[in-house]
């Protein structure tokens, strides 16, 4: 059964805004024109299949978005259930192009992701977010609504887990203690009661693990030895560090892997796949960056120079997978790379020509 598209035909725009700066020397970077989604329209429907699911479910198109200079735009396709104003949304891909191809079984994790039921049609959103740097306001598009029906046994998407602790404020999640501003963790695919997700500790700190974004429903504590007390034990600690973090609640287990993160391969000039070149965390952004030469080859997301933890791409949409697809650059000249792993469980990047 092919995947089953419904096509309504309501047309939408986006608003115009013009703006130049008055020293053409030194031209100042100012957003005009935000980005219009032209395909598919609002009202398009997907019955998905799994039978289906390598296949594409449909291809986002949208207008190119204005900026007053010349340069290369990084284009974000985003989901979020009707409503939810794009507080949590799924990433269906990034690009530098206008158009981006979704697969079937993305658009369906997607959908699952955001609590959407299986085999019940429900509206989602889908915007498209321009931007050129973490510096830089971004262009944002107006939202198209869609009905998608996802396939899968009933589990509803991920759960989660939050990690409130006295690091919050030094690195940029909010408030400290505050559960409801806190990182989190997201169970795997394969298990509805291990968790994992990256956090950055810019100091010693101690911490806790919720299973709400609030105190009072579920709190796990420190019982000893890289073991877990539910609703009882002291505060968790951990060093300065950029964490890999893994939660299993049935056993209740943790870990916690330090990691620095840098790139490599023989895109890279002079080290290729020989050894790494560090990147640079920005607290800010909670990212990690590089700008550097590269020339045409490819190259790969490596932790601690081992290759005991990388990050490819497997399907070319900005979105990583563990010891997935290299990535490869086809021109040479100077790039900026930025690694995003905020997002527990849709890991992306970009790669931007300076």
């Amino acid at each position: 059964m092919k995947t089953a598209k419904i096509l309504a035909g309501l047309i939408f725009s986006g608003g115009l805004f013009w703006s130049c700066s008055d020293d053409d020397n030194n031209p100042v970077m100012i957003p005009s024109d935000e980005p219009v989604i032209t395909a598919p329209t609002s009202g398009t429907g997907y019955i998905l299949t799994e039978d289906n699911a390598s296949e594409q479910a449909d291809r986002f198109v949208w207008n190119k978005a204005g900026f007053n200079v010349p340069t290369q735009i990084n284009y974000s396709l985003q989901a979020d259930i009707s409503g939810n104003d794009f507080q949590s949304p799924a990433i269906l891909g990034e690009t530098t192009a206008t158009q981006l191809s979704v697969s079937t079984e993305h658009l369906n994790n997607s959908a699952l992701t955001l609590g959407l039921p299986s085999g019940e049609a429900s509206e989602m959103e889908i915007r498209v977010v321009a931007s050129v740097s973490d510096n830089t306001e971004k262009l944002i598009s107006e939202t198209i609504l869609v009905s998608v029906t996802p396939y899968g046994s009933g589990n509803t998407g991920p759960s989660y887990l939050w990690v409130p602790g006295g690091y919050q404020s030094a690195g940029n999640y909010g408030g400290d203690w505050s559960p409801a501003e806190a990182p989190q963790l997201r169970s795997l695919p394969s298990s509805d009661t291990e968790f994992e997700g990256y956090i950055y500790f810019a100091d010693t700190s101690e911490y806790k693990f919720t299973a709400a974004p609030e105190w009072g429903n579920g709190e796990y504590g420190d019982g000893g030895s890289g073991t877990l007390l539910l609703n009882d034990g002291p505060n968790l600690s951990a060093p300065a560090g950029y964490y890999l973090l893994h939660v299993d609640t049935e056993k209740l287990t943790y870990s916690l892997l330090d990691t620095n993160w840098g790139i490599i391969g023989d895109a890279i000039p002079g080290t290729g796949w020989d050894s790494d070149l560090d990147m640079t965390y920005d607290v800010t952004g909670k990212t990690w960056t590089i700008t550097l030469d590269l020339q045409p080859g490819e190259f790969k997301f490596r932790a601690n120079d081992s290759w005991e933890l990388d990050y490819g791409d497997d399907e070319g949409d900005g979105i990583l997978e563990k010891e997935g697809t290299n990535m490869k650059i086809d021109a040479g000249g100077s790039y900026t790379i930025v690694l995003n792993l905020s997002n527990p469980g849709e890991y992306t990047y970009t790669v931007t020509a300076k």
